[in-house]
C-alpha cells in the first residue's frame, strides 16, 4: 500500500501538467487501475478541495509503458456553481494512451436510497491468501500460480474458485471481497482515488465466466476498452469491501461487466461498468 500511495502522488510539472511512474515489478504494460487512479488524482488537484468525484468515464487508447513517466495533462473544462467539470490525457511517448473526463460536486443533501447487499459468506469465512497459496495452488496452472502469489497492494478473497479451476461455463457474475493491505490515509480524494484503482480489478474475467475460460487463457487477447464509475458515498478504506459484478453480454470480440461496490455493513459507495477486449487470437 506504501507503493500505491506513492505512485498516486504526481509530480506537478507546470499548471495543469503532472507526471506518474509505474512500480517496476515486471509487467508487461501498466495496469489500468493505476492510470485511472493517476489520472483522478491529476484532476482533483485542479479543482477546488471541498469539491469530490461523482463520477469518472476513460477511455484506454493504448499499452501503458511502465519502463517511462506518464505525462497527465489536465483540461478545466468547467467551473460551476455546484459542479466542476475536468478532461484528462495521458501521455507516453508523444502519443495519448488514455483520456478521462470526471465531474466533481460539493456535498448536498437529497433523496437516498440504494440497492441491498447480497448475501454471501463475509470474508473470514473465506480462504486468504497465505491459505490459497498453501492449500489450493500447489496444483494449479503456473499462470495462475504467479497471479496470486504476486504482491499487491490490495488483497482478494472470491466467495468462490470455481472458475480458477474448472473449464465448465458458469452464470456470468461474482462476488469478490477486496481490501487494502496497509493503512490509507483518511482524505477522502485520496481514498477514492485508491477505490478507482482496486476498481478495474477482476472485472474482465467475469464476462469469461460464460465461455468457461478466464484472462489467464492464453489464446485471449484481453484488454481493458473503457471504464465508467460513480461515487455514491464516501469509504475510509479501512475494511473490506465486497465488490459483486455481473456481465449482460459479450459480443464482437467485447465484455461488457458491470460492478457495485459495498461496505461492511451494506452501503452501496459506488458503481462500475466496463467493457474489455476479449478476442481470440489467431492460432499460428
Amino acid at each position: 500500500m506504501d507503493a500505491l500511495l506513492a505512485i498516486l502522488d504526481l509530480e506537478k510539472l507546470e499548471v495543469n501538467l503532472f507526471r506518474g511512474l509505474s512500480p517496476q515489478v515486471g509487467w508487461q504494460r501498466v495496469f489500468g487501475g493505476q492510470v485511472i487512479g493517476q489520472a483522478l488524482v491529476a484532476a482533483q488537484r485542479t479543482v477546488d478541495a471541498s469539491r469530490y468525484v461523482h463520477s469518472l468515464h476513460a477511455y484506454f487508447l493504448r499499452p501503458g509503458d511502465p519502463t517511462v513517466p506518464i505525462i497527465y495533462e489536465v483540461d478545466r473544462i468547467r467551473d460551476g456553481s455546484s459542479f466542476a467539470t475536468r478532461r484528462v490525457v495521458a501521455i507516453q511517448h508523444g502519443k495519448a494512451i488514455f483520456s478521462m473526463s470526471a465531474s466533481f460536486q460539493f456535498d448536498e443533501g437529497g433523496f437516498d436510497h440504494q440497492f441491498d447487499i447480497p448475501d454471501v459468506p463475509m470474508p473470514e469465512a473465506l480462504p486468504g491468501e497465505k491459505e490459497l497459496r498453501e492449500k489450493f495452488l500447489v496444483h494449479a496452472p503456473e499462470a495462475i500460480r504467479r497471479y496470486w502469489e504476486r504482491p499487491r497492494p490490495i488483497e482478494i478473497r472470491p466467495t468462490s474458485l470455481e472458475h480458477y479451476f474448472s473449464r465448465d461455463k458458469a452464470a456470468p457474475r461474482q462476488d469478490v471481497w477486496v481490501k487494502a493491505v496497509g493503512q490509507v490515509p483518511d482524505e477522502r480524494h485520496l481514498q477514492a482515488a485508491v477505490l478507482a484503482y482496486l476498481s478495474d480489478m477482476t472485472l474482465l474475467d467475469t464476462s469469461l465466466y460464460a465461455h468457461g475460460t478466464s484472462v489467464f487463457d492464453r489464446t485471449l487477447q484481453v484488454a481493458s476498452l473503457d471504464h465508467a464509475m460513480w461515487f455514491h458515498r464516501p469509504s475510509k478504506m479501512d475494511d473490506w469491501l465486497l465488490y459483486t459484478q455481473d456481465s449482460p453480454s459479450a459480443h464482437g470480440a467485447r465484455g461488457m461487466t458491470r460492478g457495485s461496490l459495498f461496505d461492511r455493513s451494506g452501503v452501496l459507495i459506488a458503481s462500475v461498468a466496463q467493457e474489455g477486449l476479449i478476442r481470440k487470437k489467431a492460432v499460428e
